[in-house]
C-alpha cells in the first residue's frame, strides 16, 4: 500500500491504492482539465451588432448623384462607431464529462503525485494558531515550483491562514480542488482529513455502494 511522508515528521500517511495507485490516463485527464478550465470562464463577453447600436436611423446621403458609395446607415460595420460583425455574445463554455470519467481522472492525478513522490502529508494539529513562519519552514526544501495545499474543513482554518500568504502556495479545500488544480501543482500537500475526503471523492461506484 502506498504512503506519503508527513512534512516535519517521521510518520507517514497511508494511501488507498484504489485511489492513489492507478495507471495514468493522459487523454482522460486532458479531457477533464479542459472541461474544468472551460467551466471557469464566465462567458459574459458581448458586443453590439448594427441593430443594437444607437442612432443611424436616417440615410446619411441620397442614393444617387453624390459620387460616393451608397450608404444606408452610419451604424453599419464599416463606419466608425458602427456595429460589430460576428462579435462575441454571452454564452456558456460548459463541456460535459461523465461522473465516472471525472472520478477516474481524479484518481489518475492523485496517483501521479503519489508515484513521483511529490505528495506529502501535513499534521494539521501542529497549528494551534496561524504561523506563516512555521509554514514556510515546513516547505523550505520544496519550493521549487507551485505548491497546492488541500485541507479538510473549517477546523483547519489556522493551517489555511498559515500557508495562504506564502508565494506560489495555493490553499484549497479537498472538496473544491479540481483535477486541473492537482495536475498543475508541482507539489501536493494534504492533511489527513483532506486525504480522507479525496479518497471518498475518487472511490469507484462499486466501492461507494458497499461502504
Amino acid at each position: 500500500m502506498a504512503d506519503a511522508p508527513i512534512l516535519g515528521g517521521s510518520k507517514k500517511l497511508t494511501l488507498d491504492d484504489d485511489v492513489f495507485g492507478v495507471p495514468f490516463n493522459g487523454p482522460l485527464v486532458h479531457e477533464t482539465v479542459i472541461a474544468e478550465l472551460a467551466a471557469r470562464r464566465r462567458g459574459t463577453h458581448s458586443t453590439l451588432t448594427r441593430g443594437k447600436v444607437r442612432g443611424g436611423g436616417a440615410k446619411p446621403w441620397r442614393q444617387k448623384g453624390t459620387g460616393r458609395a451608397r450608404q444606408g446607415t452610419i451604424r453599419a460595420p464599416q463606419w466608425t462607431g458602427g456595429g460589430v460583425v460576428f462579435g462575441p455574445s454571452p454564452r456558456h463554455y460548459t463541456v460535459k464529462v461523465n461522473r465516472k470519467a471525472r472520478k477516474a481522472a481524479l484518481r489518475c492525478a492523485l496517483s501521479v503525485h503519489a508515484e513521483r513522490g511529490s505528495l506529502f502529508g501535513l499534521d494539521a494539529g501542529g497549528f494551534s494558531d496561524p504561523s506563516t513562519k512555521q509554514a514556510a519552514g515546513l516547505l523550505e526544501d520544496r519550493r521549487g515550483g507551485s505548491v497546492l495545499l488541500l485541507l479538510g474543513g473549517e477546523e483547519e482554518l489556522a493551517v489555511a491562514k498559515s500557508f495562504r500568504n506564502l508565494s506560489r502556495v495555493h490553499v484549497l479545500s479537498a472538496e473544491a480542488a479540481g483535477v486541473a488544480d492537482i495536475v498543475g501543482a508541482a507539489t501536493l500537500v494534504a492533511s489527513q482529513a483532506a486525504i480522507d475526503a479525496l479518497t471518498v471523492r475518487g472511490a469507484k461506484a462499486t466501492k461507494e455502494a458497499s461502504a
